[in-house]
């Protein structure tokens, strides 16, 4: 596991499911009580890096949604509001 970790940490995460899912396994092992000291250092080294690349994922998918929600997205109603504005707009062309 070590090895693992250390080959891990040296490489670039290359997305937040791959992360959550490394994450995860370091829970594990460190729940499970698998790792001796030095180990289970590295694997919460890992694991606070890990969480700190998924929480900045998880901030810009926010800041993306709420950018989309503000310009482009309309809530749609029980009314059909968002079916008038998207009938408007392509009665203008």
């Amino acid at each position: 596991m070590a090895g693992q970790l250390k080959k891990s940490g040296a490489q670039k995460t290359v997305g937040f499911e791959s992360a959550m899912t490394e994450l995860e396994q370091i829970v594990a092992d460190m729940e499970a009580g698998k790792l001796p000291l030095e180990d289970s250092l590295a694997a919460y080294k890992r694991g606070a890096e890990l969480l700190s690349f998924c929480r900045s994922k998880l901030e810009d998918a926010q800041q993306q949604v709420s950018v989309l929600e503000n310009g482009v997205l309309k809530d749609f109603s029980a009314t059909g509001e968002a079916g008038q504005a998207a009938s408007t707009g392509s009665g203008q062309g």
